[in-house]
């Protein structure tokens, strides 16, 4: 695998339409700012519309947090797609066991958005607790997206070691609600349940970043 290949994530609903485009969207904004070409986020569903544009209230929020929700078209998820991502995260324990039926394999790189935020926090806290924020490394460019890449991919067997200690009060707070066809409440109990996880995903890409070094800003 090449090192300096953008580290590619997969989100996962059912329609592909509501959930894991919004999901989609904001995380490649905010990840583009922290690492400018170091992922690579895309989405499909369980039972896609497939073709489909995102849904506009789904497309509005994506616009509210600065994402762009332009040019986008609902896929099937596949063996296809799953082949060679490094980060499968979906919007309910029913979507992760769909992905496992498709590809085993991925076992241990697919969580839901909410439980893999839920670790990441976990890590952080323990980070912090232990040494402050991590002093990041400096690498000039030709290393730079590659130490990206090795611990964005190391990251799910991390996030694993501590699933025991970011476990929900309840079962359902792994899970984001479908909105399809539902109220304007229902897209924002979506936006409500969905936003926290995305910030502590981008919160601990920021916090573990590697450094360009001197050689990267130079003319």
């Amino acid at each position: 695998m090449d090192t300096s290949a953008p580290v590619r994530i997969l989100t996962v609903c059912t329609g592909n339409i509501c959930r894991s485009p919004v999901a989609e969207r904001l995380l490649q904004a905010g990840l583009n700012q922290v690492v400018p070409g170091g992922f690579q986020v895309t989405s499909a569903g369980t039972r896609a519309m497939v073709g489909d544009p995102m849904q506009p209230i789904s497309a509005d929020i994506v616009r509210t947090f600065g994402g762009d929700p332009e040019n986008f078209v609902a896929r099937q998820l596949s063996p296809k797609i799953l082949r060679g991502v490094d980060l499968v995260l979906t919007m309910t324990s029913g979507h992760r066991g769909e992905v496992l039926q498709l590809d085993a394999s991925l076992l241990k790189r697919t969580f839901t958005i909410r439980e893999f935020a839920r670790m990441l926090d976990v890590l952080d806290t323990r980070a912090e607790a232990a040494a402050g924020p991590p002093v990041a490394e400096e690498y000039d460019d030709g290393d730079w997206l590659g130490a990206n890449a090795a611990f964005w991919r190391g990251l799910p067997a991390r996030a694993a070691g501590v699933r025991h200690l970011a476990l929900p009060a309840d079962a359902i707070d792994n899970d984001i609600v479908d909105p399809y066809r539902r109220a304007p409440e229902v897209y924002r109990q979506m936006e409500d349940e969905m936003a926290p996880a995305i910030v502590s995903i981008l919160r601990h890409a920021r916090l573990n970043a590697p450094v360009r070094g001197n050689a990267s800003t130079t003319l």
